[in-house]
């Protein structure tokens, strides 16, 4: 995209996309919605709409914190991908091979892999509870929920076909640990947020900087909007769920991403490995074009490849999705879970179309 024309996109995304998001946030009743679409590593656009809180509660700008529910499923894999560039993880090995205390009731989980897990195509189930009214801080957590699935079977045989299952990411959680000899929220901290430079994310919320964070919110049953009763997080789904970050924090994730893993003299992940996990291996279903490589979302729009993760849990849904070819992508959140219309969805979506429409 030339500079000059790059300009003009951006002048029309304010112009356009500022009205877009209010007409989001008043027709859908949300009480906060923060976007952020970023143009060849830098963030063009950073807009906060609404409220942190219903009632009372601070504007949301740019640097507003929000749950990220399963946009936390790449950070996992991006963490087993590096431990797979250090030689600590293979993908085809089986991932008993790591957690040797891992059992189920099924003798297929032999041969569960690393890469299958990573995929959907492990045949694990999902979870049942989150048991975000019971949350568990302690260091153990992870391990001693990945212990409770000894009763479990898989529902399917490894490798036969997509099925979404937050289970697996909780084991791949637990895998980064042991591969490592940390938390996993201490390896994705030492590893990715330090060395990104994304200051206010982490994967505790109660280490956030608490005027920062969003609360959730849904409808109560004569239809107002209230705030949930919980906070979606315990550390035995961490790896699943609990990232917490805003606009800023997470353009520059994006930004890396856009350029081949690196991002200010910091190496991610080589470019190599970007590819791997964004080559196509299964799709979601064999009438729909959408398919998964390893946690990412593949897709296309307007002839571009997309490369895409949403998250929704109780009071929260969030979208980030790259144009890798167009060094373009957006990353939308809001602190509601009520709208049938996936709102962030359609902010990163009338962003892209604004950024790749040509001036008439």
């Amino acid at each position: 995209m030339a500079a000059a024309n790059r300009e003009t996109r951006i002048e029309a995304l304010v112009a356009r996309l500022d009205p877009f998001c209010e007409q989001i946030v008043a027709l859908q009743r949300l009480p906060g919605l923060a976007v952020g679409v970023i143009s060849a590593g830098d963030l063009v656009y950073e807009r906060g709409f609404g409220v942190t809180k219903v009632p009372g509660g601070a504007p949301v700008t740019p640097d507003t914190l929000f749950h990220m529910a399963s946009v936390t499923k790449p950070f996992v894999a991006t963490a087993i991908m590096q431990l797979v560039e250090a030689g600590k993880v293979q993908l085809e090995a089986p991932v008993t091979r790591y957690l040797p205390y891992f059992e189920m009731a099924d003798d297929r989980l032999a041969a569960v892999t690393i890469e299958l897990l990573l995929s959907h195509r492990s045949g694990m189930p999902d979870v049942d509870d989150y048991e975000w009214d019971r949350p568990q801080h302690d260091a153990a957590a992870l391990e001693r929920y990945v212990r409770t699935l000894g009763e479990q079977r898989l529902l399917a045989a490894p490798g036969a076909h997509f099925a979404y299952s937050n289970i697996a990411y909780e084991v791949l959680g637990d895998v980064v640990a042991k591969a490592s000899d940390s938390s996993f929220e201490d390896y994705v901290q030492a590893h990715i947020f330090e060395p990104l430079g994304m200051t206010h994310t982490t994967l505790t919320v109660a280490e956030a900087e608490q005027s920062r964070v969003a609360r959730g919110h849904t409808l109560s049953a004569d239809g107002e909007v209230v705030e949930r009763a919980v906070y979606p997080y315990n550390r035995a789904h961490a790896p699943s769920s609990t990232l917490v970050s805003s606009v800023r924090d997470m353009a520059r994730w994006a930004a890396m991403l856009l350029n081949d893993g690196e991002l200010d003299g910091a190496r991610i992940v080589v470019p190599e490995t970007l590819a791997r996990m964004w080559t196509p291996l299964a799709h979601l279903h064999p009438k729909l074009p959408t398919q998964i490589g390893l946690s990412w979302f593949l897709d296309s729009y307007r002839g571009y490849r997309t490369i895409h993760h949403s998250g929704g849990d109780e009071g929260f849904r969030s979208h980030l999705v790259l144009l890798p070819e167009a060094r373009l992508a957006a990353v939308a959140m809001c602190n509601a879970d009520f709208q049938h219309v996936f709102a962030p969805g359609l902010a990163t979506s009338a962003a892209l179309e604004i950024m790749l429409t040509p001036e008439r």
